[in-house]
């Protein structure tokens, strides 16, 4: 049997240890007892980005804030459906986490950083968010398990009405605020309708070809 080999350890601002392991041929950043992400599940992180543009089809150049990298799934995903002059901004809190791309992970990154179209920002993502210089056709946020502060208390203010009002005034008319989730909650729905967005809550597996656990994305959409 092949041990979990420890590559990399970094602590969260606020929040707790980060700790990237390899086994075999795959990785996994766990917190705890908490396994956040795994190259062995990538799919609702995919769709995250791929069903996002799916719902902005007919946009010129979209512009695009992804929160947090992770393991940049979603990021590639979105790179690979866009035009040449779309923009991505990520926005990652923990530097060790694009270090990590650019290191052990590299081969997985596939230089999806370095693209032109990319632009990377290390910080908190609800301060990407007050501060993007222009309006956003979307934002897509996975920096949590779900929408509360897992990974730090601070997080909690990305999925209250306060932060989603601020999100909702940085997209550009019928933009789209996507959240992933490893699991269902109503309350954060309702809260969503809250605030003006139109929402439709979707079923994703977590694993290609129907397979893994269920997750959850929701997209909503800003009404004006």
């Amino acid at each position: 049997m092949i041990p979990r080999e420890l590559l990399g350890t970094a602590q969260v601002p606020g929040g707790e240890e980060l700790k990237l392991f390899r086994h075999d041929r795959d990785f996994m950043i766990v917190m705890g007892h908490n396994e956040l992400m795994s190259t062995r599940m990538r799919t609702s992180e995919e769709a995250l980005a791929t069903m996002t543009l799916e719902r902005l089809e007919g946009r010129p150049a979209p512009h695009l804030l992804v929160g947090g990298y992770g393991m940049g799934f979603t990021l590639r995903a979105a790179l690979a459906k866009l035009e040449k002059n779309a923009r991505i901004i990520v926005a990652e809190l923990v530097p060790e986490i694009i270090d990590w791309a650019r290191g052990p992970m590299a081969e997985l990154t596939a230089g999806c950083l370095d693209d032109p179209r990319v632009r990377v920002v290390r910080g908190d993502v609800a301060e990407a968010i007050l501060l993007a210089p222009e309006p956003l056709d979307a934002i897509l946020l996975d920096v949590d398990n779900g929408p509360d502060g897992l990974v730090r208390p601070d997080n909690n203010r990305l999925y209250g009405k306060a932060g989603l009002h601020n999100a909702r005034r940085a997209l550009s008319p019928g933009g789209i605020l996507a959240v992933w989730s490893a699991d269902k909650d109503p309350k954060f729905a309702r809260r969503l309708e809250d605030v003006g967005f139109e929402v439709e809550e979707v079923e994703v597996r977590a694993r290609a070809g129907g397979k893994g656990p269920r997750h959850v994305i929701w997209f909503a959409r800003a009404q004006y």
